[in-house]
This record gives structure tokens, C-alpha cells and sequence, in this order.
């Protein structure tokens, strides 16, 4: 079975860490990107940071730069958002996606949600006090 499967969101303070996984089932992600989006109440989703599974490329939304790291575990199929700094702002579900052969700024910001060939289910993250 075809799936991505989001893990690590959670309840954390501002200015604490959450490692988000997106563990990837019944395919590889060679030649894929993999981006994490996140959707706030009340907000579009918007993509947060986005890697080339082969060539190691990526992208991140600038609000997240610096405090963000996306990274790829090949032996393990899956992709992590370390997640530093956090800020309430940053509470949203976050889901990871998963397209093959396309770029990390096309994927993150430019294609629509349509355009994705697959969706985990999400992980929620709130930074509160």
C-alpha cells in the first residue's frame, strides 16, 4: 500500500523543538520531492520547506529559514522537518506531500495541492504557554 505517514507533531512552548518524520510506504522516493505544508485555522495551506529526495535540494518558506531544517534519511525512506525556535505562529496540522519529478520551488510554491501525487494525513503541531 502507497502511503506517507506523518509522526512528531505535538503540544510544545514557544521558543521549543518538535522533529517532525514522513515515513514513506510502498514506493521509493528516489526522483521524488517531498515538501511539509501546513494549514492554520482560518488560513490556505502554504508550503513550509521542501526536498529532493535525489539531488538533496531545498526550500524553505522564509519565515521558517534559519529555524526549520528538512533533511532525508535514504535508508529509511523518510524525510524529517527539525523544527527549532518555535513560535505560536507556527501552530498548524502539517502534512508532508510527495511529487515526482518536479523541482523543490515548483513544488513548495507554485503547484496546487491537486498536483501532488501523494498526501500523508497530517500531524498537528501547536506552540502555545
Amino acid at each position: 500500500q502507497v502511503q506517507l505517514v506523518e509522526s512528531g507533531g505535538g503540544l510544545v512552548q514557544p521558543g521549543g523543538s518538535l522533529r517532525l518524520s514522513c515515513a514513506a510506504s510502498g514506493f521509493t522516493l528516489d526522483y521524488y520531492a517531498i515538501g511539509w505544508f501546513r494549514q492554520a485555522p482560518g488560513k490556505e495551506r502554504e508550503g513550509v520547506s521542501c526536498i529532493h529526495y535525489t539531488d538533496g535540494r531545498t526550500y524553505y518558506l522564509d519565515s521558517v529559514e534559519g529555524r526549520f531544517t528538512i533533511s532525508r534519511d535514504n535508508a529509511k525512506n523518510t524525510v524529517y522537518l527539525q523544527m527549532n525556535s518555535l513560535k505560536p505562529e507556527d501552530t498548524a496540522v502539517y502534512y508532508c506531500a510527495a511529487r515526482s519529478f518536479t523541482t523543490v520551488q515548483a513544488m513548495c510554491v507554485m503547484l496546487g495541492s491537486d498536483a501532488m501525487d501523494f498526501w500523508g494525513k497530517g500531524t498537528p503541531v501547536t506552540v502555545s504557554s
